[in-house]
Order: C-alpha cells, then sequence, then structure tokens
C-alpha cells in the first residue's frame, strides 16, 4: 500500500511540474473555473434575494450545501482525469493495451494520468463561499463537526470518483462516455447544491439508495449544521452516511474489472 500511495505521488508530481512549465496557461484555466462556478453562486444569490428561502432554509445554509459540494467535487475532477478521458484517449486508440502490460493496475495508472491542477480554481470558489457561510451560520466547531465534516468530503471525494470509473467502464461497451454519466457528475454536483427535503419523494429515494448523492451532501451536511432535518433522519445515520460513498467507489471498482476482462482492444 505503502508502494502505491509513493508511486501514485510521483505521477502526480510529474504531472504537476508539467503543468506548471505553461503557467499563463494554468492561470487562465484556473481563473476561469473560479469564475465560471462564482457565477453558478451569483445565480443562487439572486434566487434567494428574490424569494428569501426555500423551503425553510436559509441562503446562508444553502450556500454551506453548496460549498461543501463544491469543494468534494473539484478534489475528485482534479484527480480522474485519466477516467474522464478514458473512451478518447486509451479505448479508441488501443493505447489501454500498454497499460494493461504493465506490473501495476490499470486503475493506479488511469488515476496518475493527470493531476488537473486547474481545478483549484473551482476549489478556492467552493471554499471562500464556505467560510462565509460558516461565518454568517456561526456554527460552534468543535472536534466532532470537524471530524464530521473531513469525513463528509472523504466520503464525497470517493463517490465522484466512483462516479468518473462507471463512466470509463461504459466505454468498454459503447467507446464513448455516454452523456447521462454528465446528468449524474454535474448535473450531481447542481442537484446537491440545495436540500434534499425540497425535492420530490422519488427523486429522494433515487438520490438516497440508488445513486447516494444525499448520502455525501445533505445528511452529513445537516448533522454540521445541527438543524434538524426535515425528513425526520436522526444524528446517528446521518454521521454514517458518508460511508456510502466509499461503499459507492468499491461498486464501481468491481464494474470496472468485470469492463476490464470485457475488453478486446481495437484489433489493429
Amino acid at each position: 500500500m505503502a508502494d502505491t500511495i509513493a508511486l501514485l505521488g510521483r505521477y502526480f508530481g510529474v504531472s504537476i511540474r508539467a503543468q506548471l512549465q505553461y503557467r499563463a496557461s494554468f492561470l487562465l484555466n484556473a481563473t476561469g473555473q473560479f469564475v465560471n462556478s462564482g457565477i453558478e453562486f451569483v445565480g443562487l444569490w439572486a434566487l434567494f434575494d428574490r424569494f428569501g428561502h426555500l423551503a425553510g432554509w436559509t441562503f446562508a445554509e444553502v450556500a454551506f450545501f453548496y460549498g461543501v459540494v463544491n469543494c468534494t467535487f473539484a478534489i475528485a475532477d482534479a484527480l480522474t482525469t485519466g477516467f474522464d478521458r478514458f473512451g478518447t484517449h486509451y479505448v479508441k486508440t488501443g493505447d489501454f493495451d500498454r497499460l494493461l502490460l504493465r506490473p501495476r493496475p490499470t486503475a493506479l495508472q488511469l488515476a496518475g494520468h493527470e493531476f488537473a491542477v486547474r481545478r483549484v480554481g473551482r476549489l478556492l470558489q467552493g471554499l471562500i463561499v464556505l467560510a462565509w457561510a460558516t461565518s454568517a451560520l456561526d456554527i460552534p466547531w468543535d472536534a466532532a463537526r470537524v471530524a464530521l465534516l473531513l469525513v463528509t468530503v472523504a466520503g464525497g471525494i470517493a463517490f465522484f470518483f466512483g462516479l468518473m470509473v462507471l463512466q470509463a467502464t461504459l466505454c468498454f461497451w459503447t467507446t464513448e462516455s455516454l452523456e447521462i454519466m454528465n446528468v449524474l457528475t454535474y448535473g450531481g454536483v447542481e442537484t446537491a447544491q440545495y436540500p434534499l427535503s425540497i425535492y420530490h419523494v422519488a427523486f429522494r429515494r433515487v438520490f438516497t439508495f440508488v445513486v447516494p448523492l444525499a448520502c455525501i451532501g445533505y445528511f452529513p451536511v445537516v448533522a454540521v449544521l445541527g438543524v434538524e432535518d426535515p425528513l425526520g433522519t436522526g444524528r446517528v445515520f446521518q454521521a454514517l452516511a458518508p460511508l456510502a460513498g466509499v461503499a459507492f467507489l468499491g461498486l464501481s471498482f468491481v464494474a470496472w474489472s468485470i469492463g476490464v476482462r470485457r475488453y478486446t482492444s481495437t484489433g489493429s
């Protein structure tokens, strides 16, 4: 395990140094990420400026949801570039054969494909919103709350990582990443920016028990905020909910293994 982590660190180090060779490009990309996500937040502010609250949730509370999910996704997105580009960079070209010949897990090699430093723009914007929301809500931080927030972020990273692995796995059958996966990744981020309680009951069940988006966003964040859940869940469930993200990642790697066995190269 230590050797694997060290190798992944070397992959990331090489990737970061390569990207920073073009600093102007990096700064422009990171700034673009910051501005794009900032515009999304302006839209959120406009909604609350017009209506005041959303089903009883204040702007600061929803901003906290927004900050957590955007920080989480920014980190996961930076780690999964190889899976995101898997169809065009590896399956179509047949370059996945090279990965299979190396004495390292293919998932590890894809994770080390590129550490997308440009995602720091989205991460920074999410951190700023999170800091403001924390100040506005005057959250009484203690060790338990800090630990739960860290576990929530870790579970969220695992969940979005799992979605990217599933997206790459589909390429073994389709060669192209299906747009439906963008509904679950980028669309999932948009969904998780708002409290689950505002959605229809069928929608809640899907994003709790099928695609556990609520388990890495809504439920643990409710516990961190210290408010009562309109859906009636208890603190124990809320604290354990982020583990669903880890379980989802595990199942995604099972699907990945099945896809690898399905792979037949380009035939060239």
